[in-house]
């Protein structure tokens, strides 16, 4: 009895280590066709959309209430730059006015998620 009690749990701390993996399956992964960029415990997906700029606030997975948030995204394409101001847009989602381009740098800029302002960068696909 005593050696199979040692035995599960030997079995269930060499597992153990397994199981964040499981829960971050789909960590970095695009879910709405944008680019992922994260800032702390933050992530966040940026998404063009005809004309407009829709970003989806996750912290590993589950999604963050954005009412309280406000937020910019500036878009340096060449030497053109762009400041797209982000207003909540119900659930984990800020929305503005803009569009993005291929290979531009993105630098997005969140508060009211948290205490401090996030930052996150990224490059256009």
């Amino acid at each position: 009895m005593k050696k199979s009690l040692i035995l599960t749990l030997f079995a269930a701390a060499l597992a153990a280590p397994a199981l964040p993996a499981w829960s971050h399956a789909d960590h970095g992964k695009p879910q709405f066709g944008g680019i992922v960029a994260e800032a702390g415990e933050a992530q966040f997906e940026i998404v063009g959309q005809g004309g407009k700029v829709v970003v989806h606030a996750t912290n590993h997975g589950q999604p963050l209430d954005t009412a309280a948030a406000r937020g910019k995204l500036t878009v340096l394409a060449g030497t053109a730059k762009q400041e797209i101001r982000l207003q909540p847009a119900g659930g984990n989602r800020l929305e503005g006015q803009g569009s993005l381009t291929a290979g531009a740098k993105l630098l997005l800029q969140v508060d009211g998620l948290v205490q401090k302002t996030l930052q996150a960068r990224a490059v256009a696909p």
